[in-house]
């Protein structure tokens, strides 16, 4: 476990999948959530090099099928640690045998975390090391304490987003995969309030950019933790049924496989495309208070 720490936060990132384990500020205060397993194993998995799922775990590429299980196997991989200095962790992952039996692509994929005063930017370095065109996905899915829920109670909160106008989704299942047509997410003035209800269909999927930012909103109004991001999707989770006390805030360059898909994986929606020798880059970052 590696630690990093400023005046204001201390963060604990793991080699097993790269995920960051721990957010603490000064006072103490866990903001990420603790991985109870009664409710959710996780803390923040990377997801690649797919998002959601592929339809009954299979997918194509160039007319062969190949099995990847839900979010891809980055979450359940070591990483290796490249560097490391005052402020910032860098962890790395490649190709192996065992990658490349179930995701026919050699890459390099880099995870950043950088430490920087209140807030943490979670940086993702994608590169196409091998001779033909790399098809990925890629996501984050950061779980956090919503504020004043307890464990085994009606999970409720707010969440605002930088959009005060209609927020448009895709309609979710629970086995990971959408359906295409565009449903409408409850707002007002830019709030979404949630409970268990919610999430009955899975994650809800804001998609084409109409955000940038999302904040969990205390019970007073004032803001516990903000999510900035630029990827064309952001995902809100929590467990159904099980009154879990996080909410996750996901943002995603991905999405699950539309409903009975049985094309090509690199022509499916919300899929991205990397030349030989070229690499993609994005960021997201996460804040704690104002």
């Amino acid at each position: 476990m590696i630690e990093l720490s400023n005046e204001l936060l201390t963060i604990k990132v793991a080699e097993m999948g790269a995920e960051l384990q721990s957010i603490v500020d000064s006072e103490g205060h866990e903001y990420l959530w603790q991985a109870d397993p009664k409710f959710w194993p996780r803390h923040s998995p990377i997801l690649f090099p797919i998002v959601c799922s592929v339809e009954n775990d299979t997918y194509i590429v160039d007319g062969r099928e190949y099995h990847l299980p839900r979010h891809g196997f980055a979450r359940d991989t070591a990483f290796t640690l490249v560097a490391q200095s005052d402020n910032k962790v860098v962890f790395a992952l490649h190709e192996s045998e065992e990658t490349m039996k179930v995701y026919p692509f050699p890459f390099n994929l880099a995870v950043s975390y950088r430490l920087d005063d209140n807030k943490i930017h979670v940086i993702w370095h994608v590169e196409n090391t091998g001779k033909r065109e790399m098809h990925f996905q890629i996501g984050g899915h950061p779980a956090f304490y919503a504020p004043g829920c307890e464990a085994g109670q009606p999970l409720k909160g707010v969440l605002r987003v930088d959009n005060t106008g209609r927020l448009r989704g895709l309609r979710s299942h629970i086995d990971g995969s959408v359906e295409m047509e565009e449903i409408e997410i409850a707002s007002q003035d830019g709030l979404i309030c949630f409970d268990d209800e919610f999430f009955a269909n899975d994650s809800v999927k804001v998609h084409k950019s109409q955000t940038s930012r999302v904040e969990l909103l205390n019970p007073d109004g004032s803001v516990a933790v903000g999510l900035s991001y630029k990827c064309p999707i952001i995902a809100f989770w929590s467990p159904y049924q099980k009154n879990a006390p996080f909410v996750c805030l996901e943002p995603w360059y991905g999405v699950g496989d539309p409903r009975g898909y049985a094309g090509e994986f690199k022509n499916k929606p919300f899929i991205n495309h990397l030349m030989p020798g070229a690499s993609f880059m994005s960021e997201y970052v996460i804040s704690i208070g104002e």
